[in-house]
């Protein structure tokens, strides 16, 4: 046997070695928090970090007689480093759960790992259909991109937009959000007039924006990945789409709010659809975003939400369990479990491990000087499409 497969056959041993008793026998429950906090998704990460340590701080580092420890680990934007992380943060520091993932690689990256080690995976941000499949252990409490797509195509067809052209970063999310657009909206009678795929890793848009405005589209749908958006809404605006009348829809990743109140005026008008905004009226938003950019010293988007809930999945998952920490008795507890979060009220799937959640079509409107995604309508109670079709 080559070295390498003999190393490869040492890691699955030494993991599967540890799915018998680690997780139960210790008084602290490990939390290994895997996050860009450098690279192209640092932003993703800074807010999912934020938002555990705010968890952490108004509900404290303990519940079910166990210490809660979050070991946080930098994937550095690199989905390879995600799947060394994982495993030497299970092997070396015997974590009871591992979270985070910042992109869909990231996230299919540990699915073997936490299968192996029956080690739950919390995915708190990457939003592939596909991910809750790969593992029986894997659990999601961000959102799926086919729920968001499927809503924005229905308020397109019902609001007079008849032709589009859709622009996604080419990556697996990319390729849901236009599969699951495209379906829904020539279904009800609209026009794809062309399909653009730009490059995940530092993209241009301009010349794919040039190709959109020579269509003449009514509309662009867009999908990029949270942090890319102000790069695409500068050069939307260098190109003059805004003043051609060219309207932007999509899911609410490019209007993300820890963007958005630098992306200036032209955003203004912009319609997306997604599961949260830091404007959501409710009581129990307004607590979060003030306590939220007060520790953090900026303002909440939709990452920092998969975050929050994920601890909060954590948390009442170990208090059903009365503090068991292995992967089967986690995963049990954390199906089915209902809540009310600052985005509305969810559950987790007892099926398909993925979160359902309210999904709101909202316009960026300027409010008290700063853009704000303002949600005017609400789908309720979403479940993720292409799971759904599935059945």
């Amino acid at each position: 046997m080559k070295a390498y497969k003999w190393m490869a056959a040492l890691s699955a041993a030494a993991i599967g070695a540890l799915a018998a008793g680690h997780a139960g026998a210790q008084e602290t429950v490990k939390v290994g928090l895997i996050v860009s906090m450098t690279g192209q998704q640092a932003s993703t990460g800074k807010q999912i970090k934020a938002a555990v340590e705010l968890y952490q701080k108004q509900n404290g580092d303990a519940v079910a007689g166990k210490k809660v420890q979050v070991i946080l680990r930098d994937s550095g934007s690199v989905p390879d480093n995600t799947k060394r992380l994982a495993q030497e943060l299970i092997v070396n520091d015997k974590v009871n759960i591992i979270a985070g993932f910042e992109i869909t690689p990231a996230a299919l990256a540990v699915a073997p790992l936490a299968t192996e080690a029956k080690v739950p995976a919390v995915v708190m941000a990457a939003g592939t259909s596909i991910i809750t499949e790969r593992s029986p252990y894997i659990v999601r409490t961000s959102f799926t991109v086919p729920q968001s797509c499927v809503i924005i195509a229905d308020w397109a067809v019902k609001n007079g937009i008849k032709k589009v052209v859709t622009i996604v970063s080419d990556y697996a999310p990319g390729f849901d959000a236009e599969k699951s657009f495209t379906e829904r909206f020539t279904g009800a009678g609209g026009q794809v007039a062309q399909a653009i795929r730009v490059p995940l890793a530092n993209p241009d848009f301009a010349p794919f924006l040039q190709r959109a405005a020579d269509a003449k589209p009514d509309a662009i749908f867009i999908f990029v990945p949270s942090g890319q958006g102000g790069t695409f809404m500068k050069q939307y605006t260098e190109r003059g789409l805004d003043k051609a009348g060219i309207k932007l829809i999509g899911p609410g990743d490019v209007t993300d709010d820890d963007l958005l109140p630098n992306m200036g005026d032209a955003a203004i008008g912009t319609v997306t659809a997604h599961f949260y905004s830091a404007d959501h009226n409710s009581p129990k938003n307004k607590t979060f975003v003030e306590a939220f950019t007060k520790a953090a010293g900026f303002r909440p988007n939709f990452m920092a939400l998969g975050g929050y809930d994920g601890m909060h999945l954590i948390y009442e998952a170990l208090k059903k369990t009365g503090g068991k920490a292995d992967g089967d008795s986690l995963i049990t507890a954390m199906k089915g479990m209902k809540w009310e979060s600052p985005r509305g009220p969810i559950q987790i799937d007892p099926e398909t491990r993925d979160i359902i959640q309210n999904v709101y079509i909202r316009k960026v409107e300027k409010k008290a000087g700063s853009l704000y995604n303002v949600e005017f309508a609400t789908f309720e109670a979403v479940k993720d499409p292409v799971k759904a079709a599935k059945k």
